[in-house]
């Protein structure tokens, strides 16, 4: 039954709108306990299929156009795509400069990255909520959430690669001494370093939890107002008020689409700024 139907039948007993909104929110998860698909499995052994599936689809979406442009490069007069490419190349590249202080060949290609990917599967977010769940339901899938960073899952096992990102590089700069003494001596010296190491640790962790919360937060909300202005014309059928609602409900998702593009921007660029930022204090070996 596609998320359309669902919402129909769930009008008729009453529940339509917990119904439409659950059932969006809801992913295709597969149980490896049971080896079945169960949307109501729960716990480290439960996969996101669609999750997995349509974030790595857009990664190499993002690797096959950018090595297009790389293997179509010329030195003459350059296409449309190509140039979009080096400005997207040199964005990133400009902000490493600026921000970044260390000396390392992975950051600036790790901030492009992020930005794409993110901006990627955000963009997501701006398709009909109804088209990609309806199309599933003609291959037999009940359920499908295709906003990959609306799942705290993806969000935070990205900032969790950063975070080892910069314990590898503190480790590295520092040394093990060097290390140590930062986490035993700041900001208070020897004499404080058991409260100092608390402090660090509290700082550290916070990290990745704030990295993956805010971009986490910010399309599960913008992913909720979208069911929320499809609501306007569920269940309506064919009445004197269809027309007007959805009149409306064009309005409200084309505005809010239009103000969505600037959120889905500023989400993948806080992501990769603060990456370099925590990235950059990890190379930093001033006392």
């Amino acid at each position: 039954m596609s998320s359309a139907e669902n919402a129909s039948a769930g009008a008729e007993n009453g529940g339509s709108v917990s119904d439409y909104i659950q059932h969006h929110l809801t992913g295709l998860q597969f149980d490896l306990t049971t080896f079945s698909l169960n949307p109501d499995a729960t716990g480290f052994w439960v996969l996101n299929i669609d999750t997995l599936f349509i974030s790595a689809g857009l990664g190499l979406l993002f690797l096959w156009l950018f090595r297009l442009a790389a293997v179509r490069v010329t030195s003459g007069t350059p296409g449309g795509w190509q140039n979009f490419v080096e400005v997207m190349y040199e964005f990133a590249d400009s902000q490493v400069r600026d921000v970044f202080h260390g000396e390392s060949k992975l950051v600036a290609p790790l901030a492009l990255t992020i930005f794409i990917w993110i901006w990627l599967m955000n963009f997501m977010d701006l398709l009909p909520v109804d088209l990609l769940p309806v199309a599933a339901s003609g291959w037999g899938l009940s359920y499908l959430r295709f906003l990959p960073t609306a799942d705290l899952n993806v969000t935070f096992g990205m900032s969790l690669s950063v975070f080892v990102l910069c314990i590898f590089y503190g480790l590295k700069i520092k040394g093990g001494i060097g290390f140590t003494k930062e986490y035993l001596t700041h900001p208070f010296g020897w004499k404080l370093a058991p409260f100092n190491f608390v402090l660090k640790i509290v700082e550290e962790l916070a990290k990745p939890i704030s990295l993956s919360l805010r971009l986490f937060g910010n399309m599960y909300a913008g992913e909720l107002i979208f069911v929320l202005i499809a609501l306007f014309t569920l269940g309506s059928g064919l009445s004197l008020m269809t027309a007007p609602m959805f009149i409306i409900q064009v309005i409200l998702g084309l505005a809010w689409a239009i103000f969505h593009v600037l959120i889905i921007t500023l989400q993948a660029y806080i992501f990769m700024m603060l990456s370099i930022v925590y990235l950059s204090m990890a190379h930093t070996t001033d006392d």
